[in-house]
């Protein structure tokens, strides 16, 4: 069986919206387009190399692989090592994108989700084959997370507020527990925090027996 994995770039408020570049998305007058790349060091890119090393399918929202098909398709290998890596890597990989408009999409190895997105995607998880990446994709994160259809959610947090934009959670986020299985802290203050599904939200109370049974 397929596991999906979520990874997202986030704010301290949440927000995931435009990372990489100041035009990369300015849908709601977003204006802080490339918050990270200040906090960009070797321990940031050492994580994103081991995110990709192992064999995956990119899930894709429209937006995302609008994006990634404007520029991976055109990245040679004269560009620096680690980009050249993950163009050959995004090119080469099968990308499965929810959108509208199956019939437009150019780059290589590109197939439409079809209709019914979450239907295709329980399919796919029965199936054999590499994990299901997600990256950026907003809208569709929000949909996989409303459907308990995350396996893993692998985050770098970075140490800034952007106040508004596109936000990795909304109030439709199915409940549900992890558990990190993997943390470190980079230089520049990010926080690269790993968390595998594990079960229902539990519930206590801070509350001593004793004093619960005064109160009632």
């Amino acid at each position: 069986m397929r596991q999906i994995i979520a990874s997202a770039f986030v704010s301290l408020d949440g927000v995931m919206q435009a990372p990489g570049g100041q035009d990369e998305d300015r849908s709601g007058g977003f204006r802080f387009g490339g918050w990270t790349a200040p906090y960009w060091d070797d321990a940031v890119a050492e994580t994103m190399g081991e995110l990709f090393s192992a064999p995956f399918d990119l899930l894709l929202g429209r937006r995302t692989y609008d994006i990634f098909a404007g520029y991976w398709p055109h990245i040679t290998d004269e560009a620096d090592p680690f980009s050249a890596d993950i163009a050959r890597t995004f090119n080469q990989a099968a990308k499965y994108v929810a959108t509208h408009h199956g019939e437009t999409l150019t780059w290589e190895n590109s197939q439409w989700l079809g209709e019914d997105i979450l239907a295709r995607l329980r399919e796919l998880k029965r199936t054999q084959g590499p994990v299901l990446l997600v990256q950026g994709s907003s809208t569709l994160m929000q949909q996989l997370l409303a459907n308990d259809l995350v396996d893993e959610l692998r985050l770098l947090t970075y140490p800034v507020l952007l106040g508004g934009g596109k936000r990795l959670f909304d109030d439709n986020a199915a409940p549900a527990a992890f558990t990190l299985t993997h943390s470190v802290v980079s230089p520049g203050g990010v926080i690269v925090a790993h968390y595998r599904r594990a079960g229902a939200v539990k519930t206590g109370s801070f509350v001593a027996e004793s004093a619960a049974a005064a109160q009632s």
